[in-house]
């Protein structure tokens, strides 16, 4: 790193600074504060959308997995069809209730335990999962690309942590989601132009796309999109099951992502944002995962030497954590190695930043309000502040655990955790939605075990199993947790689906008066509804899903 590479990135940190600053001066109260005044435009939104979703574990996640399991990860990475449903679907629902959180959502379609349940399961899930892992990433980042700067790397990994978390934190408390929401429009399009820079001097180091493909074709199981039924950890067919619940538990019901086009000036504007961070959301598979491949053909050639790590078995493998630092410290020059790593630094503050606002919604509208009705907006506003602090600290607390848990890749890890919180959430908002007859008792009870059922996967599968560590005894328990974690998404699906059915048919239907307005039904032919898909939206959500589709069929056959 050079004077050039340090001056850009203190520029990128001054725009941050300002931005802020300018955005603290605008906030009157929690609407300000909780969701940008509701006066955001569709570029912002979907901006927003794509920035919070593109956090370090994608930068540096995905790039590793694309160096050892190929194009496996690619189906989570283009659920850009996923935000149509969004846009077309969801979005009217939430928009027109005038919520500030899912789980307000599901008080008026339910009742206030499935509002409790689900903000007590998204705050915990928050923290081990997604500030854990990105905050991790980040600091794998600065291990790599400033090993001797703070003395030694294992100094400037916890430097690396804890700096970009209480900077982020700072600039979230102070300014907002006003702050999150302006910042992150830049820094989608600085993530994007950084990608973009190390597959073009990638690509020129190695000899081009034909190369490329060359190199991996006699390693098509490997790298392949598809994956036989065979395969031990992607299957295609469990690919199949468990891609869209994800999907649809992250795109369309989870407050992290949601809340953007709650803040919408209009429900045009509101979807229209949805329909454009679909749109921005085509690009990982080229930005992201393509490095990783780059990095891997490098890697076999010679031409850059990414580390290994030993696995339990006494093997060696390459460590796909540090596939994408390696790239930026052995292809870039001076310079373009400083605006990426800006790119990494956006990548990190903007997910952590929608995470610390996201989580300080969540308990303050969802837990503190319930518990102390009544009180100002100013307070409100500073009980967020105060819960986006201990999120970040938490956060924190959480880092060591993640080298014992993020073996198989911190992608990997992260997907299978959702895996297992996605499918009851995915069953009671989809159901409720559509379904008139679900009522609160087939919601509370379908939330409830399934997230018991769920946790319950995860915990068995940490200690149980065939690999070397784990115990085997008793056969069943290590059967359990050898299942794979995409059947077993499927499987958990299903399960809550018929809790909740067989609750909700077992108790009196719902009145009138709780689904009027939060059902598919009651608002179908809503004419504000109608007049907000408009020729506009349908062109977005057309091209959305023909470069989908352009993107599944140049992939399944590339090395064919």
């Amino acid at each position: 790193m050079t004077w050039l590479d340090w001056s850009i990135i203190a520029v990128y940190f001054g725009i941050i600074a300002g931005i802020a600053l300018w955005c603290s001066r605008h906030l009157k109260n929690t609407a300000d504060y909780f969701l940008a005044g509701r006066n955001a435009g569709f570029f912002l939104i979907g901006a927003s959308i794509f920035s919070s979703n593109i956090g370090s574990e994608h930068v540096v996640g995905l790039a590793g997995q694309g160096a050892t399991t190929g194009l496996a990860m690619a189906h989570w990475e283009l659920h850009a069809w996923v935000l149509v449903l969004l846009a077309y679907f969801f979005v009217p629902f939430y928009y027109k209730s005038g919520v500030f959180t899912m789980p307000e959502y599901l008080e008026r379609r339910f009742s206030p335990k499935a509002r409790w349940i689900l903000s007590i399961v998204s705050l915990v899930a928050y923290v081990f999962t997604k500030v854990s892992v990105t905050v991790y990433a980040g600091a794998l980042v600065f291990s790599a690309l400033l090993p001797d700067t703070f003395g030694s790397p294992e100094a400037a990994f916890w430097v690396g942590a804890f700096l970009t978390v209480i900077l982020t934190g700072i600039y979230t408390i102070v300014g907002g989601m006003r702050a999150v929401m302006y910042t992150e429009a830049p820094q989608a399009i600085l993530m994007i132009l950084g990608a973009c820079f190390i597959s073009f001097y990638g690509l020129s180091m190695l000899g081009g796309w034909g190369e490329l493909v060359a190199m991996a074709k006699p390693h098509a199981e490997q790298f392949a999109l598809w994956r036989p039924l065979s395969d031990p950890g992607f299957p295609w067919l469990g690919v199949l099951i468990a891609s869209p619940i994800i999907g649809v538990w992250y795109w369309c019901t989870d407050q992290y992502i949601v809340q953007r086009t709650l803040a919408a000036k209009n429900l045009t504007q509101a979807r229209r944002g949805a329909l454009l961070g679909g749109l921005f959301k085509v690009t990982p598979v080229l930005i992201f995962l393509v490095p990783g491949l780059i990095g891997w053909a490098l890697n076999e050639k010679g031409l850059i030497h990414i580390p290994m790590k030993v696995l339990a078995d006494g093997s060696s493998v390459v460590n796909g954590d540090m596939v994408f630092p390696t790239l930026v410290t052995s292809l870039l020059p001076t310079g373009i190695r400083g605006l990426i790593v800006a790119c990494l630094l956006a990548a990190l503050m903007s997910s952590l930043a929608s995470l610390f606002n996201s989580s300080a919604t969540l308990f303050t509208v969802d837990v503190y309000e319930k518990l102390k009705p009544g009180r100002t907006s100013e307070h409100y506003v500073f009980i967020g502040r105060i819960a986006t602090a201990v999120v970040v600290g938490l956060g924190i607390l959480w880092i060591p655990v993640m080298k014992s848990v993020s073996e198989g890749g911190l992608y990997q890890y992260l997907q299978s955790v959702q895996g297992y919180m996605a499918p009851p959430i995915c069953a009671v908002f989809v159901l409720g939605l559509f379904w008139k007859r679900i009522n609160a008792h087939g919601a509370v009870w379908g939330l409830g075990a399934g997230f018991v059922l769920g946790m319950a996967k995860l915990a068995i599968q940490t200690f149980f199993g065939a690999e070397a560590g784990k115990i085997h005894d008793p056969s069943w328990l290590a059967a359990i947790g050898d299942f794979n974690f995409l059947y077993a998404t499927g499987v958990l699906l299903v399960l809550s689906s018929a809790i909740i059915i067989a609750a909700s048919f077992l108790t009196q239907p719902p009145s009138e008066e709780k689904t009027k307005g939060l059902t598919y039904s009651t608002v179908a032919n809503d004419p504000e509804v109608k007049a907000s898909w408009d020729t506009t939206n349908t062109v977005l959500a057309c091209v959305v899903l023909g470069l989908v589709a352009c993107m599944y069929l140049y992939f399944s056959f590339w090395l064919s």
